[in-house]
């Protein structure tokens, strides 16, 4: 190839800001990849794009179990390898402080799953897993049509449990259903029995919890042990039970809410091209919300103008109205100048509940319908 037909490729940023255990499937781990090498080589293959996308890794011990410190020196390691964009943190307590040190000395552009909307400001994006204000909505919805009017929290000491404990006040006033104990509880896995026990001793009629998952993996069997099975529920921390087979027990027999909907055609139609690709079809969140990903990032390293991280950043404003594989059908990505979360419509979250069998769930409702 000539001198005058070669470029560098694009770099992107992926910062990962929990480290996952030794025992995480490989093909697991290669799902967080493969949406975007496929989404991109699609690009570059179709001429959307005139040169490759390289993708620079990062795994980093954020909060809960590590520290901030390492998620901003991470992010400036990218910044410094010359990323136009970055796609993390994804964790509030992590990507809200990150937000700070991205507008005060990096300015280049992130795009974020993270469900607090302090995340979001001039160069930080979103597509959430979630949110800490529209989940306990669901919630107090998934509760009043199963016809609870009581029900006990318990909330992870951080941000994200706070944050979500404040909203879902607020939706079961709305919803005329009673918040009869509340039980602050770690953010990691500890002894959560007395927790557990004053809820039971309160005899509320269902569980919530409120944070990014950790402090929920020794519920069940607290619960088990006390002879009680209560409806349970929880966010996007369900989402975590594919990170180990601990945490497939943990979330075993709770609601959750999800992001994948497999009548979703354009989520599935991109498994198609997956399943061609890898010969594997990995059915549930994290492929189509990384196709989603990709496809905004896609569009904006095409349309950036010039190809710097305030182009990238100009460019993701402009990103409208994009069918999204993620959440049910009809879910739209759509940005715009202080428009910085993307997925759109009610339907981007989904209520299921786990197979016994470790790798399947099954959908239980959909937010917004009657």
């Amino acid at each position: 190839m000539s001198y005058e037909s070669t470029a560098e490729p694009i770099k992107l940023g992926y910062l990962f800001d929990f480290r996952l255990p030794d025992q995480y499937p490989q093909e697991m781990r290669d799902d967080l990849m493969r949406p975007f090498e496929l989404v991109f080589s699609e690009g570059l293959k179709q001429g959307i794009l005139d040169r490759p996308v390289e993708i620079v890794f990062r795994e980093v011990e954020g909060l809960p179990k590590g520290s901030i410190k390492a998620v901003i020196d991470a992010y400036g390691e990218l910044v410094d390898e010359g990323c136009l964009a970055v796609f993390g943190p994804a964790i509030t307590d992590n990507a809200v402080p990150t937000r700070e040190a991205i507008e005060t000395r990096f300015h280049v552009p992130a795009i974020s799953c993270t469900g607090s909307e302090d995340w979001l400001g001039e160069w930080t994006f979103a597509l959430p897993q979630g949110s800490m204000t529209d989940e306990p909505i669901f919630w107090a919805d998934l509760l009043a049509k199963a016809g609870h009017t009581e029900v006990g929290a318990l909330v992870e000491q951080s941000l994200v449990g706070q944050s979500y404990l404040g909203s879902f006040r607020i939706a079961c006033r709305d919803r005329g259903i009673r918040i009869v104990a509340e039980e602050p509880i770690a953010q990691t896995a500890q002894d959560i029995e007395k927790a557990v026990g004053r809820l039971h001793a309160a005899k509320v009629q269902a569980i919530v919890h409120c944070g990014f998952g950790f402090g929920a993996v020794h519920v069940n069997p607290v619960l088990a042990a006390l002879g009680w099975d209560p409806p349970r529920y929880m966010g996007t921390a369900f989402q975590n039970a594919w990170i180990s087979p601990v945490m497939w027990n943990a979330v075993l027999g709770w609601t959750g809410v999800d992001q994948y909907d497999e009548a979703n055609p354009v989520g599935q139609r991109f498994l198609d091209q997956f399943e061609a690709a890898y010969a594997r079809r990995p059915q549930y969140c994290v492929p189509v919300m990384n196709r989603d990903f990709a496809t905004v990032l896609l569009r904006a390293f095409s349309d950036a103008h010039p190809l710097t991280p305030r182009g990238v950043k100009e460019a993701l404003e402009r990103v409208k109205m994009i069918p999204a594989a993620a959440g049910a059908p009809g879910t739209r990505i759509s940005f715009g100048k202080w428009t910085r979360r993307g997925w759109m419509g009610a339907g981007y979250l989904v209520a299921r509940t786990l197979d016994p069998d470790g790798t399947n769930s099954q959908l239980i409702g959909r937010f917004g319908e009657e």
